[in-house]
């Protein structure tokens, strides 16, 4: 199985590096805008989210839309172990470089906890099973760990993957410590895992 999720991976990776910098930058915002949506009408006051980075479906539209719209918007810190910190976005400013070639808030750390006051929690991701809601990430796990916290506190938070509209692809592989997704976001529409 671990083999087909690299392969995978790989295959996902190289789809969205052949993406032009305009077609990437027009699903952006409409991503922004649909995310936006899912928000308002979840009624969330508080997000988790992160900073794209390199041919991820873009977040700063939406960062900075949830921002005018008075949402918190917690944003990751990578931790030397690899597990996440957070901290509130207070604009494209206040974001400075990381390793890994990340861009992190500059703001006061709320420590790993601080995610399980989050009401949506919006993950980056690679794909998501249409039927299944099965989320594959990048395999680095620190998103895993960021699920297991919330799974334990015992949060209502909904999760939420963005991903581009060629992203939903059918029969993901799954093992057993993986959590489903309640929704996921593309440009083009949402899908939701009820």
């Amino acid at each position: 199985m671990l083999n087909e999720k690299k392969a995978l991976r790989s295959r996902l990776l190289a789809e969205r590096a052949e993406m032009s910098p305009g077609a990437r930058d027009a699903a952006s915002n409409a991503l922004a805008g649909s995310a936006r949506a899912l928000v308002s009408a979840a009624k969330a006051r508080t997000v988790a989210c992160y900073v794209s980075m390199g041919s991820e479906p873009g977040t700063r539209p939406l960062l900075d839309a949830l921002r005018a719209d008075g949402v918190l918007v917690l944003l990751p810190v990578l931790l030397p172990d690899n597990d996440l910190d957070w901290a509130a976005y207070e604009g494209a400013e206040g974001l400075v470089p990381a390793r890994l070639g990340l861009l992190e808030p500059s703001g006061p750390r709320l420590g790993p906890d601080a995610v399980v006051t989050a009401d949506l929690v919006l993950l980056p991701g690679l794909a998501v099973d249409p039927a299944t809601g099965v989320r594959l990430g990048r395999g680095g796990g620190s998103y895993d760990r960021v699920l297991a916290r919330l799974a334990a506190a015992g949060s209502a938070a909904r999760l939420v993957t963005l991903l581009f509209d060629t992203e939903l692809v059918p029969g993901l592989p799954a093992e057993p410590h993986d959590r489903p997704v309640d929704a996921v976001v593309t440009p083009g529409r949402t899908v939701r895992f009820d």
